[in-house]
């Protein structure tokens, strides 16, 4: 677009549109040709105490510069910023401070510089480089700060520079062990937070390496505070001089060259104990400022030397004693004009008194109320009296000890006994009554002090003087007895103390119970409208040996006190008195008695025991006062058996002395008596006792036994004599005499008895036999002679049928088959079998003997046959008549038995009814005491045993039953027919 083309009206407008495209081409050309110089001349300067980096350049007219600085070694970047740098007129150099978190010596730093104006930056400057100590060069083990002081609550980084070639072992603060960082390829650093404070010699932090010779470095911190000295004063001693004092406020934890340097207006001040400077003039305004490594501290003071007056310590203190005062001096050092307060500090025995004195100058003062020869010592201090700054040192102390003046009158009392003897009695004076050594005491008993019968001088230490009012009445004819004492030292003599001495005609009032309470025992009395004058209570110590009376003066119109003393002991009784008008006409108004502390008693009661017939009677005699130990309550009687205590009667009356135990039978015992009080019982004490029978009371009891016994049998024996008829039917009837059909009358002869054909033996034999074995030996049946005889040589019973003799045989072991007999042919030929069965068919015996008769086939081999008596139960001889059941036969004619059981009393002896088939063997025949067994039902026998009983034990049954009625048939014999 050209200008010219353009109307007249447009051109203005054209000329504006170049106007602004000519700025903006010199502005692109302007803003092009802006180049910012390179920093160049860099200079590094470390201060390694404060790890601050000065860092100084020249060139670069940027307001701005970016800074980069790296751990030359491992080219990491410590600190990149941009920062202000202010240029030095004198040299015309940019410098900048930089601050390291590590000391400067851990390792080598490279620095950088370029120049900034907004976004634009010049070219970065060379490296300059900070060597550290890390170097190659230096192998050494290093450790870096060294000997640094931070201030407590600081953080601090350590670093650990190892040995060439050798590996890091670690790092401790003190006994901590430290987290640590690698700077470099030999540096390690780590950093202690929040410190705390170091003892004296600091705190030791310690590297090590793992070397095959470890090694060792290390430095030390001292972690302190800042100096903050309060109190800080000026004062004069003299009026002319000042002397500066001040306190050293908060501990700073530094010494030796890192202590705390004072110094006031400028001028050093040496630290001592005192914290104080001296000046040989006053000036009005005082600057005190106090520094350490960690900082400093100022403290300003101001005043007038009128105002700030301390007086030295008066010297050469002197006294003017007397007995009751004392003028005390002293010296000045200086010559204090004016006005003075003085403070002077009495001691006595332990009791101090300050006492003030004023005066210009004052050098003397005068001490009054004081003790006659007490021991005194004072100290003086003082100070202005007009704007009163402080008080003075005290002065050395002053001893000094006041003279001797007249005793006080003694405390007289008297003890009367009821024979009207006793003692006059007084205090030994204290060393405040004495007012001096004592030298002695005189008592006068009567008007004339010359008589030497009426006035005593006694020693110091005596403090009583015996007294028989008797023999002293007598002189007089009032019959009135005045004691006067009085005590002499040194400086003079007391005044006299007079106490009446009186009859003990009238019986004192019984003893009310005194009760301790609060250390003390409290006494209370009522108030007798009669009595203006004063008391006097009195009580008496029980353990004491010499001088045991003690008194207090009571005021008038008291009604009660409280009695305390270091003497009262527990379990010690103490008896109290009070006295009206005491020295003028003593009466007894009450008296008390108490313990302190109640006991249980310490010794028991003396015990005796007496036996009374069946009652024992215990008694005991008194515990002595001083044994009790409280008041006595009752007794506790006690059974003893040596291992537990059984309470036999709680006596509550202490006046009990005896008990009876009654109803005791005639044994050893053992009794224990304790006596009580409210704190307990005595250990008791033990008697033994053992009980005697009554002779003639047990020679009573024996005649009245037996003749009880003998009116029982006389009364027994007559009745039975009345009632014998009954007697002897109810336990010994007759025994019927046997009753048999048939004519008996016949003379006596053999009587043939054939046993039926049912009371045959059938031997059956076996095919097989063991020759090897014996078997059981049948001797048969065989008729009877003519005369009454069997075969052999002893006489046969005619009246019993035949029987069969056994012998033990040995035989088959083998089981038995019971066999029924075919005929009684076979008898002969089981002699030659093997094994034999016995089959019994109805044998019957008689009760009086069982024969077993050899049969006729058995008599030709020699066998002779034997009574048994084994088989026989009775006593022998007495007819048994044999009852015959009713049997029924089978069809083979075999008798079925029936057994009729009698009972036992029945089988032995006397008459006894037989029965057939009573049992199935001879065995069990003597088991149930049959005394005439029968052979039972067909048994088989396999035994090496006699198959018939041994009749002894019946025997013996009836033998016992025959002595045990023997003498009941005597007494009924008469009734017999």
């Amino acid at each position: 677009m050209r200008c010219s083309s353009i109307g007249p009206a447009s051109r203005p407008y054209c000329r504006l549109w170049l106007i602004s495209v000519l700025l903006s081409i010199c502005a692109v050309n302007t803003e092009t040709k802006i180049v910012l110089t390179v920093p160049h001349k860099l200079s590094l300067s470390p201060n390694t105490y404060t790890q601050q980096l000065s860092i100084s350049w020249l060139g670069g007219e940027a307001a701005t510069f970016d800074v980069i600085i790296l751990r030359t070694e491992f080219n990491e970047t410590v600190f990149f910023d941009t920062v202000s740098a202010a240029v030095s007129e004198m040299s015309g150099r940019h410098q900048w401070n930089w601050t390291s978190v590590e000391p400067l010596e851990c390792t080598s730093l490279s620095v950088k510089i370029r120049s900034r104006d907004g976004q634009t930056t010049s070219e970065w400057s060379n490296t300059e480089i900070l060597q550290g100590r890390d170097v190659p060069s230096n192998m050494y083990f290093q450790m870096f700060p060294q000997d640094r002081i931070v201030p407590v609550g600081a953080n601090t980084t350590f670093c650990c520079i190892v040995e060439e070639g050798s590996e890091f072992g670690g790092m401790n603060y003190s006994s901590t062990v430290m987290k640590v960082k690698r700077l470099s390829r030999r540096t390690y650093a780590s950093t202690m937070v929040n410190q705390g404070a170091s003892d004296r010699t600091g705190t030791n932090v310690v590297c090590s390496s793992k070397s095959m010779e470890k090694s060792l470095t290390g430095t030390v911190v001292f972690v302190g505070y800042p100096p903050q000295p309060t109190d800080f004063v000026c004062e004069t001693y003299d009026l002319i001089s000042a002397v500066c004092r001040w306190k050293e406020g908060r501990y700073t934890y530094l010494h030796g060259k890192r202590d705390t340097r004072y110094s006031v207006n400028k001028r050093d001040c040496f630290k001592d104990s005192s914290n104080k400077c001296s000046f040989s003039h006053w000036d009005s305004n005082w600057t005190l400022v106090a520094v350490n490594p960690l900082g400093q501290y100022s403290l300003s003071d101001s005043a007038e030397i009128t105002q700030r007056v301390c007086p030295v310590a008066p010297v050469d203190l002197g006294a003017d004693v007397h007995a009751w005062n004392a003028i005390v001096t002293w010296k000045w050092r200086y010559n204090y004009s004016i006005p003075l307060v003085c403070q002077v500090e009495l001691n006595n025995n332990g009791s101090k008194t300050q006492l003030v004195f004023s005066g210009v100058g004052l050098r003397s003062v005068v001490l009054s109320n004081l003790l006659p020869y007490e021991d005194y010592s004072l100290q003086v201090r003082c100070g202005a009296q007009k704007n009163f700054w402080k008080w003075g040192n005290w002065s050395t102390r002053f001893d000094f000890k006041t003279k001797s003046s007249a005793p006080d009158a003694p405390d007289v009392w008297m003890w009367m006994n009821r024979d009207n003897t006793g003692r006059v009695v007084w205090k030994p004076l204290t060393q405040l009554q004495s007012h001096g050594l004592i030298t002695r005491y005189v008592v006068t008993l009567c008007d004339s002090k010359e008589d030497p019968a009426c006035t005593k001088r006694l020693p110091p230490e005596t403090y009583s003087v015996p007294v028989n009012l008797t023999e002293l009445a007598s002189f007089r004819s009032d019959k009135k007895v005045t004691a006067t004492v009085t005590a002499e030292n040194d400086a003079g003599v007391s005044q006299p103390a007079s106490v009446p001495l009186r009859f003990t005609d009238v019986e004192p009032p019984i003893f009310s119970r005194a009760v301790y309470t609060d250390s003390s025992f409290p006494l209370f009395w009522q108030n007798d409208g009669n009595i203006t004058c004063s008391y006097v209570v009195e009580w008496l110590h029980p353990l004491c040996s010499h001088d045991c009376v003690e008194w207090i003066k009571v005021p008038s119109g008291s009604t009660n006190i409280t009695i305390n003393s270091e003497k009262f002991q527990p379990g010690v009784r103490y008896n109290f008195s009070l006295y009206s008008c005491p020295y003028d006409s003593p009466r007894v108004v009450q008296r008390w008695q108490g313990y302190m502390q109640e006991l249980a008693p310490s010794r028991p009661v003396p015990l005796s025991v007496a036996q009374e017939g069946s009652t024992v009677l215990l008694t005991w005699g008194e515990i002595p006062l001083v044994d009790r130990k409280g008041f006595l309550l009752g007794y506790n009687v006690y059974s003893n058996n040596g291992f537990k205590l059984t309470l036999l009667a709680n006596l509550p009356d202490p006046g009990t002395r005896k008990y009876r135990v009654n109803g005791l039978s005639a044994s050893s015992y053992k009794f224990t008596v304790k006596a009580y009080t409210s704190a307990g019982e005595d250990v008791g004490s033990t008697v033994s006792i053992t009980l005697e029978r009554n002779i003639y009371k047990l020679i009573l009891e024996m005649l009245i036994s037996l003749g009880v016994v003998s009116v029982f049998l006389i009364i027994v024996t007559f009745v039975c004599y009345k009632k014998r008829k009954w007697v002897k039917k109810a336990f010994y009837p007759d025994i019927p005499e046997p009753k048999l059909p048939g004519d008996w009358s016949r003379t006596q002869g053999p009587l043939d008895v054939k046993p039926s054909h049912h009371s045959l033996v059938h031997i059956v034999e076996r095919s097989e036999r063991d020759s090897s074995k014996e078997a059981l030996v049948v001797i048969p049946e065989q008729d009877e002679d003519d005369e009454g005889h069997g075969i052999g040589d002893e006489p046969v019973d005619t009246d019993e049928p035949h029987s069969l003799r056994y012998y033990n045989q040995v035989v088959d072991e083998r089981p038995i088959r019971p066999r029924f007999p075919d005929s009684s042919d076979s008898s002969a030929s089981s002699l030659d079998s093997a094994h034999t069965d016995v089959t019994y068919t109805g044998i019957q015996t008689s009760g009086s003997s069982l024969v077993f008769q050899l049969d006729p086939q058995g008599s030709s081999n020699g066998h002779h046959p034997q009574a048994d008596p084994s088989v026989n139960c009775g006593a022998g001889g007495d007819y048994r008549p044999q009852m015959h059941p009713t049997a029924s036969k089978d069809d083979k004619g075999f008798a079925s038995p029936d057994p009729f059981l009698e009972p036992q009393a029945s089988n032995c002896g006397g008459y006894k009814p037989q029965n057939s088939w009573h049992l199935d063997s001879p065995t069990e025949a003597c088991e149930r005491g049959s005394l005439a067994p029968s052979l039972g039902s067909p048994t088989s026998v396999a035994s090496t045993q006699f198959l018939l009983p041994d009749g002894e034990e019946c025997a013996e049954e009836k033998r016992q039953l025959s002595s045990a009625t023997s003498w009941f048939t005597n007494l009924l014999s008469s009734t017999k027919p």
